[in-house]
């Protein structure tokens, strides 16, 4: 299941700021990273006239927009839905997802808090807390780092929520090189391998797979 945190903070704390340094954080120990935003209010993704608008206006219960850098979905929902909804329907292939927003719930908070903006902490250490990031010391029962210190709370999530899971032993190397893997690409590579050889004639019971590729000379 992956894991979700939950960047919380009055308005004007720097929740998205923070949530700008632990992305590109997380991108460099090798994990990849998805994002919520959470808007109580509503949003329009597109633009009134484009094709897409179009299509929604028009009556469609979903809308995906599609090309070969990105690709967007747009449903309709009744109601909030659930952080752990989302992740289950519509977010497969990340090692974790950041949420920015979803203040309720138990979902693992940090808390972004700065003095010259509001009084208090909007968390205590009974909300689910696992760090407050600050200009102004508190105590409330969970590390206080400073506002910059991403490497910080990247280190306390890394501990705290991707702890590997257990598997065979899985390694890569490139250009004689090791490359260090990730739980969710270590599993992938595992089990589409492990998938696709199973299926090979005299290859029903696996113990070890060793897989080289050689560039051709052409390459």
């Amino acid at each position: 299941m992956i894991p979700i945190i939950s960047i919380v903070g009055k308005s004007n704390s720097g929740k998205t700021t923070l949530i700008e340094k632990l992305i590109p954080e997380f991108n460099r120990r090798g994990y990849r990273v998805g994002t919520v935003k959470h808007d109580v209010h509503g949003f329009e993704v597109d633009r009134e006239g484009k094709d897409s608008w179009r299509h929604r206006k028009a009556g469609a219960y979903s809308t995906i927009i599609s090309s070969p850098q990105q690709i967007a979905l747009i449903r309709t929902m009744n109601a909030d839905t659930p952080l752990d909804e989302i992740r289950d329907r519509f977010i497969q292939d990340v090692d974790i997802i950041i949420a920015e927003g979803y203040k309720k719930g138990t979902t693992p908070k940090v808390e972004v808090f700065r003095k010259e903006v509001h009084k208090e902490p909007l968390c205590t250490g009974e909300d689910h807390l696992l760090a407050l990031v600050s200009n102004q010391c508190f105590d409330l029962g969970v590390p206080c780092l400073e506002l910059n210190d991403s490497k910080g709370v990247v280190d306390i999530l890394e501990s705290t929520l991707l702890t590997p899971r257990t598997l065979r032993n899985v390694h890569l190397k490139v250009n004689g090189k090791h490359v260090p893997l990730t739980p969710f690409i270590a599993s992938f590579i595992e089990g589409s391998i492990r998938g696709m050889v199973s299926t090979l004639k005299g290859c029903d019971h696996l113990k070890s797979i060793e897989l080289v590729i050689t560039p051709s000379k052409n390459d």
